[in-house]
Formats: C-alpha cells, structure tokens, sequence
C-alpha cells in the first residue's frame, strides 16, 4: 500500500513536470529555443492565482485569470523579446530568453517582495480524500493528474487533427516551405506561445496547491526540471515530454521515500547528464539531420 501511495505521490508530481514540458517542448520544437523564462511566467501565473483568491475572486474565476495572464504575459515576450531576433543566431534567442527570465524575478521582488508568501491552495481544491482500491488519495492527487491527462488529450488533439495544429507540425518540419505554402508562420509561433503558456498557468495553479508556497524564484528550479524532463523524453516530442515529466516525478518521489531527499535535485540532473551522455535526442526524440 505504501508504494501505491508513493506511485500516486509520483504521478502527480510528474503531471506537473508533464504539463510544464510540454510548453519547452512545443516552443523548442517550432523555434528551436530554449525558452528559459518558462519557469518565471509559472511564477507569474502563481502570484495571479495567490492574489486573486486572496480577494475573494471565486477558484473557477481564479484559474481562468491564471491561465489567461500566463498567456497574455507569453505573447508580450515574444513580441517584444523574441521576434525581433527571429533570423538571429540561436546564441542570441538563447541570452535573451535568460535576461527575460532574470527580468521576470527581479520585478517580481521589487512588487512583491522577496519574502514568500503562503498560498490558500485549500479554497482552489478542497482538503479531503477518496479511497481507491484500499489506498486513500487526497483530491488534489486525483484532481491534478485528471487535469494533466485532459490537458494533455486536448493538446494531442489540437497538434493532430485541427487546421491549426496542421500548420504547427508544418512551421516545425520546414519554416520555409509553411511560408511558401501559405501558413501565417508568425501566427503559428505566436499561437504555440501562447498555448504553450496557457499549459504552464494550469501547471502553476496545481503547482502552487502542493507546495503553496510563492516567492519570486519558485519558477527557477521548477523550469529547470521540466526542462530536464523535456530533453529526458525527447525534447520536441509531445508523447515524450509527457513520459518524461512522470518519469522525473516517480524518480523525486521515489529518492524521497528512500530517505535521500537531499539528493533529490542532484540526482534528477545527473539523470539529464546520463541521458546527454548516452541518448542525447531523448527517449522518444529523432536525430535531425542539418543540411550545410
């Protein structure tokens, strides 16, 4: 029974690590960046759900505001950070997407303080606990892994089988090509930004509901693990950022129950060293091959 519970603990935290690397995934997969403030718009998307519980604004009201401002907060940077550099050098999307990141902290412990503040993760899903085959889960394991699997279905959904998600596999295949066949390639990015962010804010909110706890750098270290989750599975893959972000919770969870706790972190980037070291594409990604 104990390790069903840990099994649990792992998947929840993993639906989190999933949801978050899918927005590296999608963004790396369309762009080719590395978009490292990834983390700090989960930050932002934390305050936005602190604040709006906090004054009184009813949890389905909250997590729609969340979402929306991650989105909103994603399609201003790349407009005003990324697009200009879009036919620059990857080095320079890379620098600039690290100074977005260090710009998004240090607002936010100029408004918010650096001290962090506890968060009611109680009036966004209740305290209590279902039994399930013997094992009692708490609701906010059942509801964070249902929402992970919804979330991720409606984004399979949208990649395969919508007009738009057409466009996104062919602006990701040959940017080139999309644009001589008609595809609105800006609006294409734009749009994966955008989803990507909308991913992040729902990975926020049940972020913020297991450790409710927000300060200005809560971003930094979760951005990094999704993103080790994302290279794990096959950065660029959807399936695969799915099966490395579970694989990252399970393995957390399971150092944890092992008494290594402080290894946690250490152990989960010596998996991203091995996995660089032996497949470097990830366990589902593909070798792109580079014309020159």
């Amino acid at each position: 029974m104990l390790l069903v519970a840990q099994l649990i603990n792992g998947l929840q935290l993993g639906s989190i690590y999933a949801l978050i690397a899918l927005g590296y995934s999608m963004v790396y997969g369309i762009v080719k960046l590395l978009n490292f403030a990834h983390g700090d718009i989960i930050m932002v998307g934390g305050y936005i759900a602190l604040f709006s519980l906090t004054f009184g604004q009813h949890p389905l009201l909250a997590a729609a505001l969340t979402v929306a401002g991650c989105t909103v907060l994603a399609i201003v940077i790349e407009k005003l950070a990324y697009t200009p550099l879009r036919f620059a050098p990857r080095l320079s999307l890379l620098i600039t997407a690290i100074g977005v990141s260090i710009l998004l902290q240090n607002l936010a412990q100029y408004f918010f303080s650096a001290s962090g503040r506890s968060f009611p993760g109680h009036l966004m899903i209740p305290h209590g606990s279902v039994s399930l085959g013997g094992v009692m889960v708490s609701y906010t394991s059942v509801i964070t892994i249902v929402t992970s699997l919804v979330s991720m279905a409606a984004l399979t959904m949208l990649v395969k089988h919508t007009k738009l998600g057409k466009a996104m596999r062919a602006v990701s295949e040959d940017q080139d090509a999309a644009r001589l066949m008609g595809v609105n390639v800006n609006s294409v990015i734009t749009f994966t930004f955008a989803v990507g962010a909308a991913l992040a804010g729902i990975g926020a909110l049940l972020y913020s509901v297991r450790f409710p706890l927000i300060f200005p750098t809560v971003g930094a270290m979760l951005g990094l693990k999704a993103f080790v989750a994302a290279v794990f599975g096959g950065i660029g893959s959807i399936p695969g950022a799915m099966l490395g972000g579970y694989a990252i919770g399970l393995l957390e969870v399971l150092v944890t129950a092992v008494g290594l706790s402080r290894w946690v972190d250490g152990v989960v980037f010596m998996v991203l060293i091995c996995v660089l070291m032996v497949r470097p594409t990830g366990i589902m990604g593909r070798n792109m091959m580079e014309k020159v």
